[in-house]
């Protein structure tokens, strides 16, 4: 993320109470979520089906033009590179509804979006437990640590686990974009031997947030089953 990306969002989280207790942290996250689940339902009218076939093609989930998945956890990596990536002569999904979507300024709407425009990809280390609620992630390749919300990893993930995830800040803490995935070093290994070679002149935040470190990251872990793994859903306020 740029330098004045990260700046601007720090200026929205300056007018933002501070989060003290945990179930403070829990409200806003959820909160968080149901925003950012709304902007979605936005952002996926404007994904065509011929858009999730490419993506489906790059990730190996087609026979010519059929869509063939394992599960239904599977579009949501599909809606996430449709989303926030594109080809150089294309402009982002995210992008495209910035121009359209009507988000009040200063409000949750507002904030939220911008900060899912301005969202990273990430293989992450879980380190530990939050203090209060959620989890230290350890950014492997940008040599950072974050708190990422995220109910559902925080009650299942062991620490020392690979997370492979798009998130965005949109307050103190991160969330996720909606798509994570369980890795392992062989599958980093593998995906840096393929696209090593067509990235290496890049600088290090271009290579994270290049669509194809990310497609390749998906389609090895796909084909090595980690979808057997995981699964989606949004919490409740019953969780």
């Amino acid at each position: 993320m740029a330098a004045s990306a990260l700046a601007r969002q720090q200026l929205e989280l300056d007018i933002l109470p501070p989060l003290r207790t945990r179930d403070e942290i829990i409200h806003r996250y959820r909160h968080v979520r149901e925003v950012s689940r709304r902007i979605n339902n936005g952002l996926l009218e404007l994904v065509s089906g011929n858009a999730i076939i490419k993506q489906a093609q790059k990730l190996g989930l087609t026979l010519g033009r059929t869509v063939l998945l394992d599960s239904e956890d599977q579009m949501a990596f599909l809606f996430d590179l449709a989303i926030y990536t594109a080809p150089p002569d294309r402009t982002r999904a995210i992008d495209r509804y910035a121009k359209t979507a009507r988000l009040e300024s200063g409000s949750d709407e507002a904030r939220v979006f911008e900060a899912m425009r301005n969202a990273r990809f990430v293989l992450g280390t879980v380190e530990r437990r939050h203090k209060m609620a959620g989890l230290i992630i350890g950014d492997a390749l940008r040599q950072t640590d974050f708190w990422l919300m995220d109910e559902g990893l925080e009650s299942s993930v062991e620490n020392g686990t690979i997370l492979a995830t798009r998130v965005f800040t949109p307050d103190e803490f991160s969330v996720t974009c909606g798509v994570m995935m369980p890795i392992d070093l062989a599958i980093v290994k593998e995906v840096i031997a393929e696209v090593w070679p067509r990235l290496k002149n890049r600088t290090l935040e271009e290579v994270c947030n290049d669509r194809r470190f990310a497609e390749a990251i998906y389609r090895t872990a796909m084909a090595y089953g980690v979808m057997d793994e995981i699964g989606f859903r949004y919490p409740t306020s019953d969780d």
